[in-house]
């Protein structure tokens, strides 16, 4: 299969009041080689002045929809099924900036082999990012590319079906056989897609070479409400746990990790990591026993508040 010479690929953007980044993620959509795409704008609410001027010159459409509606599972599902003429969904986030001009034709190079399902790319550090984004990226997003499937589980527990849908590719046909994505979740559907295919006997395919600069500075309290909200995921789809195992042991490694790269460049910061870490766990922990609290709780705590009205 020669993806080059198809036009059967669409890039899909849920978009909420974007910054800069967004402006700088369409320049570069522009400037991508070797391959034909549509770009499909799922607007929640944002100011399209701001970014109008750069959608000049893509094959484009947007639509709008009621910010209050917005949830990872149902919007994603909703542009897949829109999206119905193409044999390829590339999904990405507003702030994710292709680093280069193949950036997606690399990501989409992973589909030759047809056992994947989905793709994903390397997630850079941007510019900005303090020493712990940096190691995350590091970390989640090594230089070497490589291909999961169910036959790894024992070996990868399930970082088996690690993926993120801040730069990541779908096979439709394989999307759609597992039921697509989920209609309700507070975050995570990449990885309930993942899992699915996976355990359908579909691969994952983690291409390095596919990269685009991406993200976060967070507060300790923005890591405490980003691993509540992932414990509750997770305590919402036991099966995937299940399946491949607790993410508590991935957790253990990527803290040392973490240890070994903060004290090797910055080690007077040991113990805020160590303090960060410890309130990440508690807000995971917290997640996975997210029944025995009180709704009015869990909006305060969570990262995605509107998921519990």
């Amino acid at each position: 299969m020669d993806i080059k010479f198809k036009k059967n690929v669409v890039v899909i953007i849920p978009v909420y009041h974007p910054d800069i980044k967004f402006n700088s993620l369409l320049r570069m959509l522009k400037k991508q080689e070797d391959i034909y795409f549509d770009v499909y704008i799922v607007n929640s609410g944002s100011d399209k002045a701001q970014y109008v001027t750069d959608l000049e010159g893509l094959s484009y459409t947007m639509i709008d929809i009621d910010p209050s509606t917005f949830n990872h599972g149902a919007t994603r599902r909703r542009a897949a099924e829109t999206c119905d003429k193409y044999a390829f969904l590339i999904y990405m986030t507003q702030d994710a900036v292709l680093a280069d001009r193949h950036s997606l034709f690399n990501l989409l190079k992973a589909f030759n082999d047809k056992e994947v399902g989905c793709a994903y790319g390397r997630q850079l550090p941007n510019p900005d990012a303090g020493i712990m984004a940096a190691h995350a990226r590091l970390f989640n997003y090594p230089v070497k590319s490589q291909v999961k499937q169910l036959s790894d589980k024992q070996r990868l527990g399930i970082k088996t079906v690690f993926i993120s849908d801040t730069f990541a590719a779908y096979r439709r046909s394989a999307l759609f056989a597992i039921g697509n994505f989920p209609e309700h979740v507070i975050l995570g559907e990449d990885t309930y897609v993942a899992a699915k295919m996976v355990l359908a006997g579909w691969k994952i395919a983690y291409r390095a070479d596919a990269k685009v600069y991406h993200s976060h500075n967070y507060t300790i309290m923005q890591e405490f409400r980003r691993y509540f909200d992932t414990g509750v995921f997770h305590a919402e789809e036991p099966w995937i746990r299940k399946s491949f195992g607790v993410a508590e042991g991935e957790g253990k490694r990527f803290v040392l990790s973490e240890i070994k790269y903060i004290m090797a460049h910055k080690p007077w910061l040991v113990f805020s990591m160590l303090f960060r870490d410890s309130m990440k766990f508690l807000g995971y922990r917290l997640g996975i026993k997210e029944k025995k609290l009180s709704n009015s709780l869990k909006k305060k705590i969570s990262m995605n508040p509107h998921y519990w009205e």
